[in-house]
């Protein structure tokens, strides 16, 4: 494991190498860092800014290069779009790197733990405040790309009837799955940034407790069936953030 001192030091020479890149427009932190970093086992995260778009996948190759000279036991790429990269790249002792490559153009807020380290135009600050504006202003910041209330009681519907088959092992995955969307509701209620989110000990301590009295103590059908129906209670005095129609309720309801 790393001290701070030694993931700080990495941190500055990465950020030395790409201030002397020319393909490099700026640099912006994101993440815990941000604020001090939570604690040792937090990963350093940054967006780095292009201002021609063509030069992103050379600025991903450089970027590349810098990591490398710390010799990571594994270096993942991954590539969302035609001009929009990351790498994730893992240290011997633990630290964790994710460098996304973004145009200066389609750079954007995703939450509200972000900081110019690097600017070389000012344009980069001036794109990053004028998206944050949009974030601030959104109706609901973190849009979650599905129906939560439909997917969570289908989960239900879907749990019960592998009870009935005796299938444990997918009960137990639709439970986890209605598990999960209870956490994900919750944390749009607490304004919780949902990228990347991981401090759930954070929450609400109700939740907390509430939530984790939803974890079966043996896995028998019994005890599943009684995990769920805490899970439900829980889902709809939290969902407050989603309107559920009353047709769907009472679906929730009347599944055994």
């Amino acid at each position: 494991m790393y001290s701070f001192e030694e993931r700080q030091t990495y941190f500055d020479n990465v950020i030395t190498a790409l201030d002397s890149s020319k393909l490099v427009e700026g640099v912006v932190q994101l993440g815990s860092g941000v604020i001090g970093y939570k604690d040792e086992f937090s990963d350093i995260d940054l967006m780095v800014a292009v201002s021609d778009i063509e030069d992103a996948e050379r600025t991903k190759d450089f970027i590349r290069e810098t990591l490398e000279i710390f010799n990571p036991l594994y270096v993942k790429e991954k590539q969302f779009s035609k001009d929009i990269f990351l790498l994730i790249a893992i240290l011997d002792n633990g630290l964790e790197f994710n460098v996304s490559v973004v145009p200066r153009v389609l750079l954007s807020v995703q939450s509200p733990l972000w900081k110019v380290i690097i600017d070389k135009t000012g344009v980069v600050k001036e794109k990053m405040d004028a998206e944050n504006e949009h974030f601030l202003n959104r109706p609901v910041k973190y849009n979650v790309g599905m129906d939560v209330p439909f997917e969570f009681v289908y989960c239900s519907l879907a749990l019960e009837k592998e009870l009935k088959r005796n299938n444990m092992i997918y009960a137990l995955k639709m439970l986890e799955d209605m598990r999960g969307f209870t956490l994900l509701v919750q944390a749009m209620n607490e304004d919780k940034k949902l990228h990347q989110f991981k401090e759930y000990e954070t929450l609400d301590p109700h939740f907390i407790q509430d939530y984790l009295s939803t974890v079966p103590t043996e896995v028998t059908v019994e005890n599943i069936r009684i995990s769920a129906g805490k899970l439900k209670e829980l889902f709809m005095s939290v969902s407050s953030t989603f309107s559920v129609d009353d047709e769907l309720e009472k679906l929730l309801i009347e599944i055994p």
